[in-house]
This record gives structure tokens, sequence and C-alpha cells, in this order.
């Protein structure tokens, strides 16, 4: 299952310069694509936090999940809790809900929760790696993280406005029961 994902991962990565979209004319908030959809796709966000999950970075950098986790476990006075921690079951199971994988259940898998590290924990890894690949990878995750924040930013009224409208047709619904 981790070798089908590397190589979706990897299919993903070919062109890691793709040209942001040019905006409509009429449009009234530009809408900039991360150039890196691979990684855009990976980051979740964990208890208010965007974060990536242990085995997808490992992928992106090459190397074993275990070895990765051994790393920032030698080095944990980089990595204080707000940078990476462990998923509680019930948060796994979520995440494996929302992203669609298979239960980490029976032979091969997960059998554990695993850590995930937010923007500054990638950060960190950069350094505890200490290869090319996971400096250049490291500054991908980077720009993906900071065009998800312009996104969200860009997007905050849009987001508002939505919530007011569930809002309202929630008021509503309960107006008309009998």
């Amino acid at each position: 299952m981790q070798n089908e994902r590397a190589e979706a991962i990897a299919g993903k990565e070919k062109d890691l310069s793709a040209e942001p979209m040019e905006a409509e004319e009429d449009a009234s908030v530009a809408i900039v694509p991360a150039n890196e959809p691979a990684i855009r796709d990976l980051i979740y966000t964990v208890r208010g936090v965007q974060a990536m999950v242990d085995s997808d970075l490992a992928t992106l950098y090459g190397v074993e999940t275990g070895n990765l986790n051994k790393a920032a476990g030698r080095n944990a006075e980089r990595f204080p809790s707000e940078f990476r921690f462990k998923l509680t079951s019930d948060e796994w199971a979520s995440l494996l809900f929302q992203i669609g994988r298979a239960k980490p259940e029976g032979r091969g898998g997960r059998r554990t929760p695993p850590y995930v590290y937010s923007e500054q924990g990638v950060a960190m890894l950069s350094a505890v790696l200490k290869s090319e690949t996971a400096v250049r990878v490291s500054v991908q995750i980077m720009k993906s993280f900071v065009e998800m924040r312009h996104f969200i930013a860009s997007n905050a009224s849009m987001f508002e406005q939505v919530r007011g409208v569930e809002l309202v047709c929630v008021i509503l619904s309960r107006l008309e029961r009998p």
C-alpha cells in the first residue's frame, strides 16, 4: 500500500513547476493554486494546525517512515509538541476516513497512529535529515503551506458567508418543523 502511495505521489510531482492559473477578468478574488499540487493535497488540518503525516513526508524525502521518526526522536529538543505530535486513535481513524485510505487493520499497513508534523516541524526535518533532497523538498513544502495560508486568508469572507447561509438554513428548517 505504501509503495502504491509513493508511486502516486511521485507521479504527481513530476512537474513541480506548474504555472499558476490566470484569474478571470471579472473575478473579484484571484485564487492562485499551489505550485506543488501533490504536496498541497498532503496537508491536513489536525487540532487546528496544518500538518503532514509522517509517512507522506517520508515518501517525499525518500526515506523510510521509521527512519524519519527516529531522526526526529534523536533530536527531540528540535521538535516540541507544537512541531510534532502523535495522533490519537480517533484522530487517525477520522483522517483515514477523510483521505480515503484503508483501515490499518490486518496484515501489512500501519498498526499505530502516525506522527504529524506542523509547518515548523517540517522545517526542522530538513535540518535533521541533512540531505540535498530534504532541503529541496522542504522548500517545496514550505511554499505549499504559505500558499494555503494565503488562500485561506484571501477567502475568509467567502467562508464566513457560507457559514451564514448554513446558519440561516438551519434556522429555517427548525421553523418549518410541525
